[in-house]
């Protein structure tokens, strides 16, 4: 088996996690497929202890809406999942407040002005930086909620050409790009910690807490945005459960502002031209 390439501080990590959630365990592998997909799968066994999962290297990264990612090598990017029990609360707006959660971690005093384009993805500069996926496996009485996160720390080579017809993909963004010293190790050490709390504090009061944080740093707010059902729509926020409220107006109809939610659709901002912004998304 092949061994770590880099220093990772489990010990520490643990010992400030544990107190949070009883029985916590980390580990980290230097190549997994995908952290989310063994975690729900250790979870379908019934493997239900707070856990973070951190791969050195993904082979078959996953992320919303079942799209793939291709690997990365070690310390170009942070990849890991941390799985933990969450009762019966509601879970509506989790991955915005992994989202606050994490912008938050790397962008604490908003100087570099990170932004969470709704459900699950945060930008800096109109690229994708982080990439975010939740997951949840009921088992019997008890649910287990996976949260999976991807942070480019680092460049990526050259990107593929684009197909035939369409624009080229904007490259993603990177956390060395106003942090030029950052490591993935060093990078989880500030986010896995915050993620942990706020994860114990969703499950007592949910993502109303978070509402305003979110609007802080809203992608989409105010902006046209184009939803694959064919609705065409002005960003308004989200609502006390994290559903994305679009103001629709259609010509001889009453504007309507609609509650969008994340499992129903997906949302791309619109360029003032009224094309389709392709941007190729962060490991996940």
């Amino acid at each position: 088996m092949s061994s770590l390439s880099l220093q990772w501080p489990s010990e520490t990590l643990w010992s400030q996690i544990e107190p949070l959630w009883p029985g916590f365990s980390v580990e980290v592998q230097p190549e997994l497929t995908s952290t989310n997909t063994v975690l729900m799968e250790r979870a379908r066994e019934g493997h239900l202890q707070p856990t973070l999962l951190v791969a050195e290297r993904q082979t078959a990264g996953r992320g919303r809406l079942g799209r793939h990612w291709a690997p990365s090598t070690p310390g170009q990017a942070l990849t890991f999942s941390m799985g933990v029990p969450l009762g019966s609360g509601d879970l509506s707006g989790l991955s915005l407040m992994v989202g606050c959660c994490v912008a938050a971690s790397l962008d604490p005093q908003h100087r570099q002005e990170l932004r969470i384009k709704w459900p699950n993805d945060l930008w800096y500069h109109q690229r994708k930086l982080v990439g975010i996926l939740v997951e949840v496996c009921l088992v019997g009485q008890e649910r287990y909620v996976v949260v999976g996160v991807g942070i480019n720390i680092a460049a990526v080579g050259a990107l593929p050409p684009p197909e035939p017809g369409r624009p080229a993909p904007q490259p993603p963004a990177c956390v060395q790009e106003w942090e030029p010293d950052a490591t993935a190790p060093g990078i989880l050490a500030r986010v896995a910690p915050a993620l942990a709390q706020a994860l114990a504090q969703f499950a007592r009061a949910g993502f109303a807490p978070w509402q305003a944080r979110f609007a802080a740093r809203d992608a989409l707010a105010g902006q046209a945005v184009w939803l694959s059902d064919g609705s065409v729509g002005t960003a308004c926020g989200v609502s006390e459960r994290g559903g994305l409220r679009v103001r629709i107006e259609q010509p001889g109809v009453a504007p309507a502002v609609r509650e969008v939610l994340s499992d129903e659709i997906s949302v791309r901002p619109l360029p003032p031209s009224g094309g389709r912004i392709l941007s190729t998304d962060a490991s996940a």
